[in-house]
């Protein structure tokens, strides 16, 4: 659950996976110009595509959430650098390896009738 108020800013190109929450809030901080200490959630990618990392800091502490995909590779933006603003819905789609670009329903749900 994403809190209330908090934007969700995915980092567009890749990044080291092997950095931790220190090294995601320096980039955050040095590369997208932005605090990460100011309730934001940010983003991150690997190469691979198959990793995800997202730091957050809550005003009491950081928190660092990773999520890998046994199948299939997350949707990211082909642009090097910058950042994109998500919606919550947008990140939930993301997280479970939908497009989240144009999510689409997989059925249609029945007309009340």
């Amino acid at each position: 659950m994403i809190p209330a108020g908090a934007r969700v800013w995915l980092a567009m190109g890749h990044t080291d996976m092997r950095k931790g929450m220190q090294g995601l809030a320096l980039l955050v901080q040095q590369a997208l110009e932005r605090n990460p200490h100011g309730g934001d959630l940010f983003v991150f990618c690997g190469r691979a595509g198959s990793l995800v990392k997202i730091i957050w800091h809550d005003g009491i502490g950081m928190s660092l959430y990773a999520k890998r995909l046994e199948k299939g590779r997350f949707v990211w933006p082909s642009a090097k650098d910058g950042m994109v603003s998500l919606t919550g819905s947008q990140l939930a789609c993301l997280l479970e390896g939908i497009d989240w670009r144009n999510p689409q329903y997989s059925w249609r749900p029945a007309s009340a009738g």
